[in-house]
């Protein structure tokens, strides 16, 4: 898969925010180059061992709507950048790429376990690998970082509006009863209702959408390989 190179990765904290606030103006927030009917989807996650430097990012590659595992890529590296709230993908962004770029297969769309818009500046994770990938993505995260929402009620696919500023930067959406919502939002080439309809849509039972939650499972996997 090829990646767009639109930034070095060796930067500081002031270099990364001044990346973030300028590429957020690159960002398209509507359905473009997303299929009507989607046949591939990817999730994305990246595991670590608290306080170490070697980061395990893994890319599991779905059909869709079936949601049979057609392809699996992973990258092990280690990162210098530190944990700063907020900069995530400076932190993570360099080995998910690395593991995107061995897919053989061009997804239609891409989830990963962040942020998109929902984003204190407007450039989480998804946002961020959506520009270096240019492939439709979505941040659906378990937790919220910036933003206001009232509870959504309580049945599959309920959700209501996340608020940042005023605008409204995404969903707080229930995909399973009497379970907490996940907070779903833009990353890149499509709209706030298309990436809760992708999100809905590729759940099977769990919480996470499949594609997140095999991700999770994929790439903790390797790391206990790798740490044997």
């Amino acid at each position: 898969m090829r990646i767009n190179n639109l930034h070095s990765w060796d930067v500081s904290y002031k270099e990364a925010i001044n990346i973030q606030q300028t590429l957020r103006e690159k960002l398209i927030l509507y359905d473009d180059g997303i299929p009507d009917k989607i046949k591939t989807i990817t999730g994305a996650d990246i595991s670590y061992s608290r306080g170490s430097d070697l980061f395990f990012a893994a890319v599991v590659l779905f059909e869709f709507p079936s949601m049979e595992v057609i392809e699996e890529t992973s990258f092990t590296e280690r990162v210098s950048f530190p944990y700063i709230p907020g900069l995530l993908s400076f932190r993570e962004g360099l080995p998910l790429l690395k593991a995107f770029k061995k897919l053989r297969i061009v997804p239609d769309v891409a989830i990963f376990d962040g942020q998109g818009i929902a984003h204190p500046r407007g450039f989480g994770l998804a946002s961020h690998m959506g520009l270096f990938l240019n492939i439709p993505t979505i941040g659906c995260a378990k937790t919220k970082l910036a933003g206001k929402y009232d509870e959504p009620g309580n049945e599959v696919g309920d959700y209501s509006d996340l608020i940042l500023n005023d605008r409204i930067v995404g969903a707080v959406l229930r995909t399973k009863k009497n379970v907490k919502p996940v907070f779903v939002s833009q990353g890149h080439r499509i709209g706030l209702q298309r990436a809760v309809d992708v999100v809905l849509s590729s759940c099977v039972g769990y919480k996470l959408p499949e594609p997140s939650r095999k991700a999770h499972l994929t790439v903790n996997r390797i790391r206990a390989e790798g740490n044997r």
